[in-house]
């Protein structure tokens, strides 16, 4: 689904068709895996191909590369290969993928915020608490 979203987003750009400036900004990280390989790079630093692997075990190789190949073409993320025995690809963030950071970063805090809020609301309820029935 959220392919559909960029590819609608970047319809409309071709098109001329664009006024919502909210909806371009989630358009550029929503999708599997985005925002977590923006915060990583963005916190951690350059990373491998085969290291955001590890991070990430539950993507599959193909999903990993698409998202990331997507991520480049919106010039979020720069990839050089690095010569040797074994070509390395190796990625990073660009200046543009480093504004997103503190968008990302509030909405890390918030959803921390709101899950402790929960567990919260989950003890109190679970002991009874009479405002809670």
């Amino acid at each position: 689904m959220t392919d559909l979203i960029r590819q609608d987003v970047l319809k409309k750009l071709e098109d001329g068709d664009y006024s919502c400036r909210k909806e371009f900004t989630l358009a550029m990280f929503s999708g599997k895996w985005k925002i977590n390989l923006i915060y990583h790079l963005g916190h951690d630093g350059a990373y491998y191909f085969y290291e955001l692997q590890r991070l990430l075990p539950q993507a599959s190789h193909k999903e990993l590369a698409k998202k990331l190949k997507e991520l480049v073409a919106d010039g979020l993320l720069d990839r050089q290969e690095e010569a040797g025995p074994r070509t390395k690809t190796v990625y990073s963030l660009t200046p543009l993928g480093r504004s997103l950071l503190p968008i990302i970063d509030a909405m890390y805090a918030w959803g921390d915020q709101r899950l402790s809020e929960l567990q919260l609301d989950k003890i109190t309820f679970s002991l009874g608490d009479p405002k809670k029935s």
